[in-house]
């Protein structure tokens, strides 16, 4: 059987989202290659604990606050290892490569230093999804409304929407969902149609999410751009790995307005099953902007909304 080696990685963010990758130094396997800065978690060691050595001996700082995010498994030639990601996002000192490597500071979806070590593609493309997914609202607010507060939203930075609107019938659906993506597109926001693949096509939107029953019975990721999966337990966040899905959300959270008496996970809970998976998942289910910090604490990428992500 082959050991795995267990990695500490740091995804160093500034609050305007640059990030900091490190070149591996002379005499290391893949010297020169770029990769996000870390290292092997000792014997008895705990990741978040191996994370803080690493940083503070590869880079010089020390961390504040680092939030567990993704658990990606590679497979080199050389080893099999696996990477436990944290988003650092508060630190002590100035980071400066101790072991004469060199830093740089980059925008997701905009990374300018090659080559990149193979296992960071994946993480790189989570990075792109934004900390809040918004999902459309119209049946309460009315469609008028809803566009005003889609406006409102798209100004102030959303950059993730859900087309999700059971009660409308397929006409008003389909020019809804155009106007959603027409203006979601104009201010480099993404959209995602719920549940109907033909109609993400046929919107232009950017991919589909997919609800619980459809992710269970599908044998192949759908053929879009950006994949999302609607789940509520362990068994459909592993079909979500299986499919090679972008991201999932994970709900219900705390209880929620819609369904006041239904079992919630609760934060410990929504941890234990986000535990060492691979892809992004969002919090749903009776959150808001309030709880992002829980959110990222038990191993959220973000978090999903309905009617919190559309007030005045």
């Amino acid at each position: 059987m082959t050991n795995v080696l267990e990695v500490a990685a740091a995804v160093m963010q500034r609050s305007d989202g640059e990030f900091l990758l490190a070149e591996r130094p002379v005499g290391k396997p893949y010297a020169g290659w770029w990769e996000f800065p870390g290292g092997k978690i000792e014997a008895g060691e705990s990741p978040y604990h191996a994370l803080v050595r690493e940083l503070h001996e590869e880079l010089g700082i020390d961390v504040d606050v680092a939030h567990p995010w993704l658990t990606r498994v590679y497979t080199y030639p050389h080893a099999k290892v696996r990477l436990h990601f944290f988003r650092v996002v508060s630190w002590h000192g100035e980071p400066h490569g101790k072991e004469n490597q060199r830093l740089s500071w980059q925008y997701p979806g905009a990374v300018n230093v090659t080559p990149l070590l193979p296992a960071n593609g994946p993480v790189l493309r989570s990075l792109n999804l934004p900390p809040v997914c918004a999902i459309t609202h119209a049946a309460e607010l009315g469609v008028e409304p809803f566009m005003e507060r889609l406006q409102a939203a798209l100004q102030q930075g959303v950059k993730l929407i859900q087309v999700r609107e059971k009660a409308m019938d397929a006409a008003t659906l389909r020019a809804f969902s155009a106007e959603v993506v027409r203006q979601a597109h104009a201010y480099g926001a993404r959209v995602v149609i719920n549940s109907d693949t033909a109609l993400a096509r046929e919107v232009g939107a950017d991919g589909v999410q997919l609800n619980s029953a459809q992710l269970m019975a599908l044998a192949a990721r759908p053929e879009v751009e950006l994949v999302g999966a609607s789940c509520h337990d362990r068994q459909e966040l592993e079909r979500v790995v299986e499919l090679e899905l972008d991201f999932a959300l994970l709900s219900p959270v705390l209880p929620t307005q819609s369904h006041p008496g239904a079992p919630a996970l609760g934060w410990e809970g929504f941890a234990r099953l986000v535990r060492d998976l691979p892809m992004p998942v969002y919090a749903l289910g009776g959150v808001s902007r309030a709880d992002m910090d829980e959110a990222w604490q038990h191993g959220a990428h973000g978090i999903a909304m309905l009617r919190g992500a559309w007030q005045a």
